[in-house]
This record gives structure tokens, sequence and C-alpha cells, in this order.
């Protein structure tokens, strides 16, 4: 039974991690949830107040800066409430739009069609668009530092 529960905790790992890249996964919640099957499988032990703290911290962290800079990103450049909108939109039906270049061109079109709507020239509807784009990549970029924080500290109190 050991081998299953490691088995399956790993398994949420990659999960998790792959959802830091893919937002239709769980993502850090799929991390999460393996602290569960750990205990399940092992024991809750090894967990205090403490550990469940620093993991729910940087889960509420993880949401925030998901959403927070992917925003910034359109702002940054200019962009309106409606791109920030439309950006995080494209961000989750791109994927499936546009299966292999939809995580990247579904918030570009988001956020260049919500400075288009609101009657913004080209040229600063497109400079929005790559803004959406740079929040996407910092975003992903915080979210794999932090969900491997979340995996680290896991590690750190079980072994």
């Amino acid at each position: 039974m050991d081998v299953v529960g490691w088995i399956v905790v790993i398994v949420l790992f990659i999960v998790g991690m792959a959802g830091a890249v893919y937002p239709v996964l769980p993502g850090a919640l799929a991390i999460y949830f393996a602290f569960f099957v750990y205990g399940w499988f092992f024991s809750f032990a090894p967990y205090n107040a403490l550990f469940w703290i620093i993991q729910t911290l940087i889960v509420v962290a993880l949401f925030v800066a998901d959403y927070a800079v992917n925003a910034w990103g359109v702002k940054r450049f200019g962009g309106s409430r409606l791109s920030a909108i439309l950006s995080t939109i494209g961000i989750i039906i791109g994927p499936f739009v546009i299966p292999a270049f939809g995580l990247i061109l579904g918030p570009f079109i988001g956020a260049v069609l919500g400075e288009l709507i609101g009657k913004a020239p080209l040229d600063r509807a497109i400079k929005v668009g790559f803004g959406s784009v740079l929040g996407l990549f910092t975003s992903t970029v915080m979210k794999v530092i932090l969900q491997l924080a979340m995996i680290i500290v896991f590690l750190i109190w079980v072994l």
C-alpha cells in the first residue's frame, strides 16, 4: 500500500505542476489534495497547524497571483478592464479553441478584442495583447515557483 500511496501523491504533484502551465488542470489544489492523500495512506502526524497555515497561504497567494498578474500585464500596457476580463477568458478557453497555441493566443486575442471593442486604435490593442501574454508568462513562472515551494515544504515536513 505504501507504493500506491506514493504513486498517487506523485501523480497529484505532476498534475499540479502541469496545472501551472495548463490552466484547466487543478494546479495548486491537486498538490494540496496530495497532502490529504499522504495523510490517508500514511499518517497526518507529520502535519501541524504551521504546516497547514504555510500551505494555505501559498494556495491563496497562487490564486491571487494567477488573476492579478495577468490583469497587471494588461493594465501595465494601458489596457482597459474589459481587456483584462477578456484576456482571462482567453486563458481559459484558448487552449480548447486553438489546441496548439491557444494558451498564448487566447489571452492575446481576448485583450486585443477588449481594446477594439472599447474603440482603441489597433496598435494600442496589439500592445495590450502583448502585455496580456507577458502577464501570462509572469504568472506561470510565479505559479511554478510557489507550487514547487509547496512540494518542498511537504517533503521537508514528512521526510
